[in-house]
């Protein structure tokens, strides 16, 4: 007989207060809960209910079994559940939200990828350079970069991030390299959205003020400056990764590369987590680290 007999039919009768009741539940006779109570008690040594002719109370032995079996029911569920959410097709509504400049570049190709292999899925995306709140604004996934900041949320790591000090052939020809970073100073720096940069030094990271004459919000054009030689900028591997690889920007600096930061999944919780957004986290981690940026470095 399997340890395991009886749970089902114990579970009911003390949530239920009756032999009779767990049968209904269950969809048994009274007499086959009567037995496996009796061969469970048998089992265990010990009495389990306190039983009259007009009702069914727990003893002190049956108190402490029933949590445990409460939680092995809740495990048992949960085991089964996640077992039949893998082969369940994604569907329904699944409200995201990621970076502009990322979203589009990245995330919306494989996004459409998924929803053309599942198409009962109705995808929203929002795209925002703001940090929304996924609890307030009911967002099953987000796409973050960077350090994470929100503990409340679980974190699933897609992809490196990697960023890059370079600038064009053009500007260096006319303004030379820096050597060390004590020369920044000197140099036109492509200021986005910081005029502090992140760099690595004697294995720490550390934070540079830079300055230039030249300041814009956006990644986009602060690659479109230093393409045209305006300056030195630095920026992530999905900005300038293929401008690297053709030689129209140099990296500078590598030995102070700032340590590495990442691209993250970012969902609300972690048990019970829906079929949809495991699947497409898994979609997005498998072919985010198929791309050459994350491949290589310059």
């Amino acid at each position: 007989m399997s340890d395991w007999s009886g749970l089902d039919e114990f579970v009911g009768v003390a949530e239920l207060g009756s032999f009779s009741g767990a049968a209904r539940r269950l969809g048994v006779s009274s007499s086959h809960v009567s037995r496996q109570i009796a061969r469970l008690e048998e089992r265990l040594q010990t009495r389990l209910f306190y039983r009259s002719t007009r009702k069914v109370t727990l003893t002190e032995a049956g108190q402490t079994f029933l949590q445990h079996c409460q939680r092995l029911q809740d495990a048992r569920d949960e085991a089964m559940q996640a077992v039949t959410d893998l082969s369940s097709e994604p569907k329904g509504p699944l409200r995201m939200t990621c970076s502009v400049a990322y979203g589009e570049e990245f995330i919306m190709p494989l996004v459409n990828d998924f929803l053309e292999r599942y198409p009962r899925l109705r995808i929203e995306m929002t795209l925002t350079n703001q940090t929304l709140d996924l609890l307030h604004g009911q967002f099953d996934l987000a796409i973050r970069l960077g350090r994470l900041q929100d503990s409340r949320l679980v974190a699933t790591r897609l992809a490196p991030r990697r960023m890059y000090l370079c600038a064009a052939p053009a500007y260096l020809d006319h303004h030379g390299a820096p050597h060390s970073l004590s020369e920044l100073p000197r140099h036109n720096c492509l200021i986005g959205s910081s005029d502090t940069w992140s760099f690595a030094e004697a294995g720490r990271e550390i934070e540079v003020r830079v300055q230039g004459n030249w300041r814009c919000n956006s990644g986009r054009t602060v690659l479109d400056a230093a393409l045209r030689g305006i300056g030195l900028c630095q920026l992530p591997d999905y900005y300038v990764g293929e401008h690297l690889r053709s030689g129209a920007l140099r990296s500078l600096l590598s030995q102070h590369q700032p340590p590495h930061t990442a691209v993250w999944a970012l969902y609300p919780q972690q048990r019970h987590l829906s079929p949809k957004v495991r699947k497409l986290v898994d979609h997005l981690r498998r072919e985010l680290m198929q791309r050459p940026e994350y491949q290589e470095s310059y």
